[in-house]
């Protein structure tokens, strides 16, 4: 350790804080019991932080352990006899116990839940501490506490100062030993520390239990400090004092508890010198923290020095190796001819809608097997059947034909099932080292310690310095995570998922929002692990899949209606059908005549120019221009993941652009709020639908409706189905009625322009008819913008359709050229035939 890493290690300025308070405080011959109550309440803190700041878990009555633990310090020296070390001892050994038992139970929850069962449990100890006089001391407390070892307060105080200290260099060795590092993994993504193989209720289990002793040690001294004990601690009045502090220092700060606890301390006994309603001038102090400086005191003082970091641990990663051993499976060879992976008659309903349908399904060893399908097959929950997030309604998963069906997710993983997930999943607060680290970790059983340092187990560290090199990210080992650019992100996310020894690897849309240039990187990067695992892939660029697949299984409505090498797949009629556009169960619906209009000459109505935008760092949308003119009825098609829904919503402001600009009549909507680009005239009917579904029909409209917007009558005749349901609730409604409830709600504001998102899907041939009558009847009346995957059923109805392909437009034109164009509609919408067609897109 260097002289600057001794220099700046917070448990040293722990010792050297609380050393300074102690000779200040005697030099001015002020008690010293106030700075011992401060190293106390620092502790106290501390413990609370555990699981704050490590652990990601808020608990309002950590209290329960600090009261309760008080009490039994002085029923162990008053009953057994005895000093004050033992009592401590035996204190600790009862708060431990404590915690795993309320652990055990309310651990089963999180969140508010968890919250609120924490403060419940601390308000029971009160009432019984209270009220339980005989045994308690009810108000009166247990007074007259020996300590027989320490009657000296100043001998007391440095006995509780040096053991403060030492209990935080613990905390301090604890959140660098691999125990520590999966508190945090936890804190940040449990979901992913579960597919890595860890089991996170124990993990946070443990977490609760060592927050229990060291809050439980504090309430012990604290009994020894007073010679007494009181129920005060318990009661809710005080039971979020330790949060208060930890808040108040910094919650993401090793030292914040500490800083917390000096503020709260001393502040309290200044001010209530003064005033009885010293919280009166208290409390604003925290309103400013609050809105000012959320980092808390710490977090201040950071961003005056301009160096914001997390403090909670030290920010170094293990030297690199100067050679990197090449990264290799760490799995023997498996049989090819043997599947790894086996699905037997899978079937999966949500109430009445059902998204698996018997299937049977096979992978094999060194195969890079890939599923596609549209919007709505049901790929992501067959995914989440097998890895176990979801139970199966029926049927049976088998891995290396051991029946895994209802083992969850991380015990699938400890087999070798790794997965990566549709929407980024990483830890986004670790650096890119230490998420691959963790990750190689969890297959380590004896890599689990509480007081080891993590970066000194060489050969897990050798194999994390392995992963990185092999996805490219070794030079970024030292960054945080959340840092990353996209690519690069996706890259780390399949280094965590190789990082435990993956037998079978299930990657969920890792292409999506990439740029060109990474989905080829990326791309090259799973064909070459397909060579040394079984690789199982959900991927929307059909054109790659396409390109570097062994064998395609196709979802569409549940099943899977094709199955086998890609050039026989994407020439199978189903899955031209089913990318291509076909009403629901086969049937077409016919569209309505229509005499197209040419609205090119009409004045233009939106306009959008170089329009970036994507989520979490990703680039979904890049650089797309649109035009719609007034009246104009327009398309917007494309593959599943090309951006159309991210169209919209950049289009209706709830996601804002990165890059680009947006005008409704040459008014500037660029920065406006939904709600402002909504009152200029722009309406969202969304996929969906999502109407309020405990008000009538009539209820939902009354609701929307603003003047300038059509009336009911005007409502009802364009739709004569929802006259007689007006009275119904949107619960009770059909998809067809919802849907065409979405779209008059749309209409009974003064809109402009009206964004339709799949307004078609799922919806009967002969609603579909009903529907597009309705849009008919609306054409010239006001602009639309329509995102349909039948591409046959929404082109005849359209003036002109734009086609997104990986975030671009690569068509603008007049819908009718498309509509004849089969041969262009194929390329761009459909799955690609041919060998030549696949050679060009890989």
């Amino acid at each position: 350790m260097t002289l600057r890493a001794v220099l700046l290690h917070p448990v040293l300025w722990t010792a050297v804080v609380l050393g300074a308070l102690s000779a200040l405080w005697l030099a001015l011959g002020a008690p010293i019991q106030l700075v011992t109550q401060i190293a106390i309440y620092a502790l106290y803190g501390a413990g609370v932080n555990l699981l704050i700041g490590y652990t990601g878990l808020v608990p309002f009555g950590a209290s329960v352990f600090f009261g309760c633990t008080s009490y039994a310090a002085a029923y162990f020296i008053l009953g057994l006899g005895g000093n004050e070390i033992g009592a401590l001892g035996l204190s600790m050994v009862f708060s431990a116990l404590l915690g795993l038992g309320i652990g055990a139970v309310i651990l089963r929850r999180k969140g508010l839940y968890f919250s609120l069962l924490t403060l419940a449990c601390s308000q029971i100890a009160f009432e019984v501490a209270f009220k339980w006089t005989s045994v308690t001391g009810g108000e009166n407390g247990i007074q007259g506490v020996p300590r027989p070892l320490m009657e000296s307060p100043l001998t007391f105080h440095v006995f509780a100062v040096t053991t403060v200290v030492g209990v935080m260099w613990l905390l301090w060795r604890l959140a660098h030993a691999p125990f520590g590092r999966v508190l945090q993994a936890v804190r940040d993504n449990d979901v992913r520390a579960a597919s890595l193989g860890y089991d996170v209720y124990r993990v946070r289990l443990v977490g609760f239990t060592l927050c229990a002793v060291v809050v439980g040690y504090a309430g012990a001294l604290l009994t020894f400090l007073l010679q007494g004990v009181y129920a005060n601690n318990l009661g809710w009045q005080h039971a979020g004092d330790s949060l208060l502090m930890t808040v108040l220092g910094g919650v993401h700060h090793f030292l914040g508890p500490l800083w917390g606890a000096i503020t709260f301390i001393v502040l309290e006994n200044r001010l209530s010198a003064i005033t009885e309603n010293w919280w009166l001038i208290f409390a604003p102090l925290l309103i400013v923290f609050a809105l000012f400086s959320p980092e808390g005191i710490q977090g201040l003082v950071q961003r005056l020095f301009r160096y914001e970091r997390w403090t909670l641990t030290r920010n170094t990663i293990p030297q690199r190796p100067g050679l990197i051993v090449p990264y290799s499976s760490a799995l023997q060879a498996l049989d090819p001819r043997r599947p790894i992976l086996e699905t037997r008659g899978l079937n999966k309903s949500f109430g009445s809608l059902v998204t698996a349908r018997s299937i049977d399904f096979t992978v094999y060893p060194n195969t890079l097997h890939t599923i596609i399908g549209p919007n709505g097959a049901g790929k992501t929950t067959f995914f989440n059947m097998l890895t176990g997030v979801l139970p199966p309604t029926a049927g049976q998963v088998l891995f290396e034909r051991a029946d895994v069906t209802h083992l969850p997710l991380h015990a699938r993983a400890r087999l070798g099932m790794g997965r990566s997930f549709q929407i980024l999943s990483i830890f986004p607060h670790l650096t890119v080292f230490e998420n691959v680290r963790v990750a190689v970790q969890a297959q380590r059983r004896g890599a689990r310690g509480l007081f080891v340092d993590a970066h000194r187990l060489d050969a897990i560290n050798a194999r994390a310095w392995s992963l990185l090199d092999a996805v490219g990210l070794a030079d970024k080992a030292a960054a945080r995570s959340a840092d990353l650019p996209h690519g690069a992100k996706r890259l780390l996310e399949i280094a965590v998922t190789l990082s435990i020894d993956s037998k079978l690897l299930l990657l969920d849309e890792p292409l999506a929002g990439l740029a060109e240039a990474d989905r080829v990187v990326v791309a090259d990067l799973i064909k070459r692990l397909s060579r040394s695992h079984a690789v199982l892939l959900i991927e929307h660029d059909i054109d790659r899949v396409l390109a570097i697949s062994d064998r395609i299984s196709v979802l569409h409505q549940g099943r899977i209606v094709a199955d086998g090498p890609p050039l026989e797949v994407a020439a199978h009629p189903e899955v031209i059908a089913a990318y291509l556009g076909a009403a629901k169960d086969g049937e077409r619906a016919a569209p309505p005549a229509v005499e197209r209009q040419a609205h090119a000459a009409a004045p233009i109505l939106l306009e959008a120019k170089g329009m970036v935008a994507g989520y979490n760092g990703s680039s979904v949308l890049a650089g797309i221009d649109l035009v719609v003119h007034e009246g104009e009825a327009v398309a917007l098609l494309g593959r599943n993941g090309v951006g159309k829904t991210t169209t919209l919503r950049a289009l209706t402001g709830s996601l804002p652009l990165a890059a680009g600009e947006l005008k409704l009549k040459g008014e500037t909507l660029t920065g406006l709020r939904p709600y402002e680009i909504n009152r200029r005239g722009i309406s969202l009917v969304p996929e969906g639908r999502r109407l309020f579904p405990n008000l009538t029909v009539v209820e939902n409209l009354q609701l929307a409706a603003r003047p300038g917007g059509i009336s009911l009558d005007e409502v009802f005749e364009l739709f004569p189905r929802l006259k007689t349901r007006q009275a119904a609730r949107a619960e009770n409604l059909s998809g067809g009625e919802r849907q065409m409830v979405a779209i008059a709600r749309a209409l009974v504001m003064p809109s402009r322009l009206i964004l339709l998102d799949e307004p078609f899907e799922g919806l009967a041939p002969a609603v579909v008819n009903e529907v597009m009558e309705a849009l008919v009847k609306l054409r010239g009346r006001v602009a639309m913008v329509i995102v349909e995957h039948h591409t046959e059923t929404v082109l005849p109805i359209v003036d002109r359709a734009y086609v997104l392909v990986n975030g671009q437009v690569a068509f603008a034109g007049d819908a009718g050229r498309l509509e004849a164009d089969h041969a262009l509609q194929a390329r761009l919408l459909g799955v690609v035939q041919g060998e030549d067609l696949i050679a060009a897109a890989s």
